[in-house]
């Protein structure tokens, strides 16, 4: 297997990284639909949650594309991060990565979180943070945050009700 080169973003990777959106998440949300059950998720998430997410992380990386990197393996987009430099906290936070299903578990996702953190260390930032969620769905991204490093956790759970 040919090895993965990491690079900043480019506007013609917006439709690889959609495409990567919606088959990386699309368990989590099938997920989140069965917990909260149909009528929630939809006033919630929305049954077009795959154009909605594609635009927000779109829009991430068109924003500040000097804050969004993609994993390329032989000419191919495997893979993105995007990130927020907080200087004033001295803090970069992980926030929209992914994956393509086809990809993971090749090491794809630690090179761009070790990848981050360098450019972290480099702006001369202190911490580093990131969000996850509980369920099953994000246990491979719990494993590959361990991986790159992460230790401190603060659980956290969001109840639902029907009034």
């Amino acid at each position: 297997m040919a090895p993965c080169t990491f690079r900043p973003f480019q506007s013609d990777d917006l439709t690889a990284i959609g495409n990567i959106v919606r088959r990386a998440w699309k368990p989590y949300f099938d997920y989140l639909r069965e917990q909260m059950g149909a009528e929630l998720f939809a006033v919630l998430r929305g049954e077009d949650w795959a154009e909605r997410k594609t635009r927000e992380v779109g829009g991430q990386c068109e924003k500040r594309p000097e804050w969004c990197l993609v994993a390329e393996r032989e000419g191919r987009v495997v893979g993105f991060v995007t990130y927020v430099i907080w200087g004033d906290h001295s803090t970069g936070e992980i926030s929209n990565n992914a994956v393509d299903p086809d990809s993971q578990g090749q090491g794809v996702a630690t090179g761009l979180y070790r990848r981050v953190l360098d450019l972290f260390r480099e702006q001369g930032l202190r911490w580093a943070q990131v969000g996850t969620g509980l369920d099953a769905t994000h246990a491979p991204a719990r494993a590959a945050y361990e991986k790159a490093g992460f230790t401190s956790r603060v659980p956290s759970v969001t109840y639902y009700m029907e009034l």
